[in-house]
């Protein structure tokens, strides 16, 4: 036969054995009974020459006869599958998909491999090592929908192929390099530190009760000078204030100087403690001791430097024993009372450091740290008050000053923290979004406690040392249908 008659003779062979296939598959002839068909047909239309074409072609279509077990079914129409029989909606039964008609990505027996090159039929390059398999391909919206081949869907998106170690799990999304730089996607790492979460409370200037001196008699005394100081005036250590006669004095003096001239200091010693009981001041004893007569009248010095905060002293007054001549603070340093509220006293600690503000002073602020946190809470505020210490050298913090007081609350423990960002807050639920690496991000409900300077801590659900997402949160979310994955409102079906 000619070679032209040859190739008409194959391509009708090659024609005949397809419409054999089509034929036994609606009269129910099994697989194995077509090659028989193929070349009973072909000899009775090209005679003996025909047998041995047949055959050979026959062996050729025996590559692409359906063979294996059945691993799932389809729908005869829609993209639906099922890994039992089933019957669509119309009443037609699912069509079983053996083994040889499924997708598969593995790498074919050196055996099939010479057969189908023999055929001349050609197959698809296997992946190389490098490469990952893909298990199939889903909805590029994020529908339960899945495909073992490539398909669009009804809008003309290309499904999106799922990798080997890929699938999905029902947490974690994918999205493309592209879209992540796209749409700014920044992440950074959780890390452990402490939390410092200010509390600005008011606060009010105080004089330091330490360092408040009154000045008073024990004795009734006679007032017959008082110094040029007035209320507000500052004042030095050992300064004059009020020149006075007390009855008291002179017969405690001369005792004490009789006593002397008799017996000496041993003598004297109990004359000596009536003066100091009497608060008779050492300036007047020394005197006593020198001269051997005691003063008619008594000079009154400051104990300690500071501001005249009260004069009660007036010149000719007759003063009553305990009655307060004048009222003196230092005012090198002074407190500052803070009330905080109630809710917000347990962050506070002893130590703590504290930074005050002052309105008529702009531009100044004055550091120091809580010295005390008084035992009480006031009924009508519901407030505690603290105490800040704070130097005051050039006196410019007065009393009753009105502050404003930063408590660095906090600074235990370092914890794991995030940025506030990084963070979705839905109101009953907080979430951090995880970078996994390759594109794929994990939302992780987490539990947050406390928050400062843009910080806040991750008590559950996220490590240290793990990437999360601070930026573009919500686009991710846009992309791959993590609001789905968030709420959990569309079930992870078993995938073909």
């Amino acid at each position: 036969m000619s070679v032209l008659g040859k190739t008409l003779m194959v391509g009708l062979i090659a024609g005949s054995a397809g419409f054999a296939g089509i034929w036994a598959g609606d009269q129910g002839v099994a697989p194995a009974d077509i090659p028989a068909l193929v070349t009973t047909y072909a000899s009775r239309l090209f005679g003996g020459d025909a047998e041995a074409m047949a055959t050979s072609s026959t062996e050729t279509l025996k590559v692409a006869v359906p063979e294996g077990a059945v691993i799932y079914y389809r729908h005869p129409d829609e993209a639906a599958y099922s890994f039992a029989p089933k019957t669509a909606a119309d009443g037609r039964a699912y069509v079983a998909v053996l083994a040889s008609q499924d997708v598969s990505f593995d790498d074919p027996p050196k055996e099939a491999d010479q057969a189908v090159a023999d055929a001349g039929v050609a197959t698809a390059v296997p992946a190389t090592a490098d490469e990952k398999r893909i298990l199939y391909y889903r909805n590029p919206m994020g529908l339960p929908d899945t495909s073992p081949t490539p398909k669009k869907d009804s809008m003309g998106m290309d499904y999106l192929p799922v990798y080997d170690g890929e699938e999905a799990d029902g947490s974690t999304v994918t999205v493309s390099a592209g879209k992540i730089q796209r749409t700014g996607v920044k992440t950074t790492l959780a890390t452990r530190s402490t939390i410092s979460q200010p509390i600005i409370v008011p606060g009010v200037v105080e004089h330091d009760e330490r360092k408040v001196s009154v000045i008073s008699l024990r004795t009734e005394a006679f007032v017959e000078k008082v110094a040029d100081v007035t209320t507000g005036a500052p004042i030095r250590a050992g300064q004059p204030l009020v020149t006075l006669y007390a009855k008291e004095f002179a017969s405690a003096g001369a005792q004490y100087a009789a006593d002397l001239r008799i017996g000496g200091k041993a003598k004297a010693a109990g004359s000596l403690q009536r003066l100091l009981n009497l608060g008779v001041p050492e300036e007047m004893i020394a005197q006593i001791e020198t001269t051997g007569k005691p003063p008619l009248s008594v000079t009154l010095m400051a104990p300690q430097g500071g501001v005249v905060l009260e004069r009660m002293a007036v010149d000719g007054m007759m003063a009553a024993a305990g009655e307060t001549l004048f009222r003196i603070a230092d005012t090198s340093t002074v407190w500052i009372i803070a009330d905080v509220p109630e809710y917000e006293l347990a962050q506070v600690q002893r130590g703590a450091a504290a930074t005050v503000r002052f309105r008529s002073l702009p531009g100044r602020e004055f550091i120091g740290k809580v010295d005390e946190i008084y035992p009480e809470i006031q009924a009508e505020t519901r407030t505690a008050k603290i105490r800040v210490e704070l130097p005051n050298p050039d006196g410019a913090m007065i009393a009753h000053m009105y502050a404003d007081v930063e408590i660095a609350a906090g600074g235990g423990a370092a914890v794991v923290t995030v940025p506030d960002s990084a963070v979705i807050d839905s109101g009953d639920r907080q979430v951090v979004i995880v970078n996994l690496g390759e594109g794929r991000f994990e939302p992780r409900d987490v539990q947050v406690g406390m928050r400062g300077a843009g910080m806040v801590e991750i008590s559950k659900g996220v490590a240290e040392g793990e990437t999360v997402v601070v930026s573009a949160n919500f686009l991710i979310d846009a992309e791959s249908n993590l609001k789905a994955a968030l709420s959990a409102l569309t079930p992870v079906e078993a995938q073909p």
